[in-house]
């Protein structure tokens, strides 16, 4: 098992400043999010380039952080076609490059008919929503394979691939052997069904056998009868449930604490660390 951070989460900027901070905190992976700490890369087709992709896939390396996935991700259902267009061709070049940074496989949720807001619309939950999803899925997929690498898929309750089953189409409807799954119970958890979070972790975990890439890690309280994300320990999850349920799954599993930050990532990591270790 090891436990990850997304690089943007660190609260630092640049490849050196990451890699302290990681070694600082005894850190030893990350999901690689480049172009939201480092400033020298930002979201834009041919930003990335396999010089800047092997010097920063190099500073990694060296100082020890393993890359468990690689975020490049985007709304493919977003109103600006335009937009839509750039983010594929940047998605490509992370697929391009991925070798040289260190993992083979480039992430990305579903999306939402809300564009930016990346919330719930009652057209995320139509077949035009779904087909759009797969055919987009589809055409990165048959790219990824032309340069040897894999796409991850992320579902969430607010986006078009709302829960397992959605999940679970677009993935057969892409239909191609480099699809991987990005797995988050958090993600897909509301107001209506928060308290089944292990029989939806139970279910993702056979639904996606052996093919889930990472886990994300968070937690959750109810405020003013609303989801609301806290770090992994501080809220409802039963955290032995879900860690003892993962590793039987995978004892190899890459853990992504997604969006501890701060004071926090130190003591939460440890905390994951431990209950592993006891379950």
């Amino acid at each position: 098992m090891q436990i990850a951070f997304r690089t943007h989460d660190l609260g630092v900027k640049g490849a050196a400043a990451a890699v302290e901070k990681c070694n600082n905190c005894g850190i030893q992976a990350v999901q690689l999010v480049a172009y939201k700490f480092i400033d020298e890369l930002p979201y834009q087709p041919n930003a990335l380039t396999a010089e800047k992709a092997e010097a920063l896939g190099r500073a990694l390396k060296e100082g020890g952080i393993r890359v468990g996935l690689i975020g490049a991700y985007f709304n493919p259902v977003h109103s600006n076609k335009q937009k839509v267009a750039n983010c594929k061709a940047v998605f490509k070049d992370y697929l391009k490059y991925s070798s040289l940074l260190g993992c083979d496989t480039v992430g990305s949720e579903t999306g939402s008919f809300n564009d930016d807001k990346w919330t719930y619309n009652p057209l995320n939950r139509t077949d035009e929503a779904l087909q759009t999803v797969i055919e987009t899925f589809t055409e990165l997929a048959d790219y990824a394979k032309t340069v040897g690498a894999y796409i991850g898929m992320e579902g969430a309750a607010g986006h078009v691939c709302y829960d397992v089953k959605t999940l679970k189409r677009a993935v057969d409807g892409v239909n191609r052997d480099n699809v991987k799954v990005i797995f988050d119970i958090y993600n897909y958890l509301d107001e209506s069904n928060h308290s089944r979070y292990l029989q939806i972790l139970e279910e993702g975990l056979k639904t996606f056998a052996g093919n889930i890439t990472v886990f994300h890690l968070k937690d959750y309280v109810l405020q003013d009868g609303k989801i609301k994300q806290v770090p992994p320990g501080e809220g409802l999850f039963d955290y032995p449930a879900i860690l003892s349920r993962i590793k039987a799954y995978d004892k190899d599993a890459v853990l992504v604490l997604e969006g501890t930050t701060g004071e926090n990532i130190v003591p939460c990591s440890e905390y994951v660390k431990k209950v592993w270790e006891e379950v």
